[in-house]
């Protein structure tokens, strides 16, 4: 090419892209190979999101600044304490309102096919709601009401086509713990791989479902703060009122009890073993490639050697190689995974959503992946003589 009168050098290609671009089909099986390493992580990670997202839904929902659970408790509704305390809790300095919640599973037969499963159930005093979604507090008339719940539109589909009956304009009853109850409204919360859906009642139809033994027994103390107190000091001063058994917790500190529950639980630990598997496989395919194009063009290398590259020099091109590798190859990985997301969100009912953390580990992984096998597979390199050529 010619601009005016001088012509233009000619721009050569990276050899490390030479090296790959040369034997196209050897390319593309590896950029497969890598792209399915990347599904399996991404699937395992995305799984893994929705399952943390999907538990902690409900206490990243309450509107509170302080929350009191039982020390014991390994996440919200495993362990209860008594309503005294949270008395004693309202008359602390620098707290507003102290509210108490229910939170516990209970039976429900599907009204279209009459099979008996489990919903989650949250409980509240309607005219003192803990919960910050406007479809709840908007609708605290209908939980005034006998045997009057909410419906959590997002649960999973075993427990009825309630949202799409109640659009019709029918009247939905269900069978909840041997008792029924109607359908007032909806609203939206989500569902996990561990609770199929959620119902929002008054305290007074929690009792009637319950007993009433159960009035003193609270999941949850839901504090709201003054504006001008200070969080860390009235929890301190919560922990030298109240007894030993309760913990007082910030809201972030309730997210990640729930969180590291559910990371311990089989689940969680099959999600991070896929997880590891997939980047073995990755750095396996990876190793493969590598070693197979340093072997076949390894007289090559042992020329450049010859004519004064550096070992770091050769090194630094397999690197390269081991990094395009890996950008290439997580492309088609993450576009095929967008797709196998929406796919299982629209098959399951829960949501499985492409997060940019999940996007930004499976990148990070991908790269160590490369560089790893890269590393592998520089020893064959190191073997390059220059006397063998000659």
């Amino acid at each position: 090419m010619v601009f005016g009168k001088f012509p233009l050098p000619r721009q050569e290609k990276p050899l490390a892209w030479s090296q790959l671009s040369h034997q196209r089909v050897r390319l593309l099986v590896a950029l497969s190979g890598i792209s399915f390493a990347n599904i399996l992580i991404f699937m395992q990670l995305g799984f893994q999101s929705a399952m943390f997202s999907g538990t902690t839904n409900v206490p990243a929902s309450l509107d509170g600044d302080v929350f009191l659970v039982n020390e014991k408790a390994q996440f919200l509704g495993n362990e209860t304490f008594d309503k005294a305390q949270l008395y004693r809790a309202a008359a602390v300095s620098g707290v507003a309102t102290a509210r108490p919640f229910y939170y516990n599973s209970a039976s429900w037969v599907n009204p279209d096919t009459g099979k008996t499963t489990n919903v989650t159930v949250i409980a509240m005093n309607p005219a003192q709601p803990v919960m910050s979604l406007p479809a709840i507090t908007d609708q605290r008339s209908v939980l005034e009401q006998s045997d009057r719940l909410l419906f959590d539109r997002k649960s999973l589909p075993s427990l009825g086509a309630i949202p799409e009956q109640l659009a019709a304009g029918q009247d939905v009853s269900i069978d909840v713990q041997g008792r029924k109850l109607w359908v007032g409204g909806t609203f939206s919360l989500g569902s996990n791989i561990f609770k199929r859906g959620h119902v929002v009642i008054s305290d007074v139809n929690y009792l009637r479902l319950f007993g009433a033994e159960q009035a003193n027994q609270l999941h949850a103390g839901v504090l709201k703060l003054d504006p001008t107190a200070s969080g860390s000091a009235v929890m301190a001063e919560l922990e030298r009122t109240l007894p030993e058994e309760i913990s007082a917790l910030s809201k972030a500190e309730l997210i990640a009890l729930e969180e590291s529950y559910w990371a311990k639980e089989p689940a969680g630990i099959i999600f991070d073993f896929g997880t590891i598997m997939g980047f073995v496989v990755g750095v396996v395919i990876v190793y493969q490639v590598l070693y197979s194009d340093v072997n076949d063009h390894l007289s090559e290398y042992a020329t450049l050697k010859a004519i004064g590259y550096s070992d770091g020099q050769l090194l630094l091109v397999v690197f390269q190689e081991a990094v395009i590798l890996a950008v290439l190859g997580f492309m088609p990985g993450i576009l095929c995974s967008l797709g196998l997301y929406s796919l299982l969100s629209n098959l399951t009912g829960v949501a499985v959503l492409m997060r940019l953390g999940v996007g930004l580990q499976v990148f990070s992984m991908t790269l160590v992946m490369g560089v790893l096998s890269a590393a592998i597979a520089v020893r064959k390199l190191q073997a390059a003589d220059p006397a063998d050529v000659f």
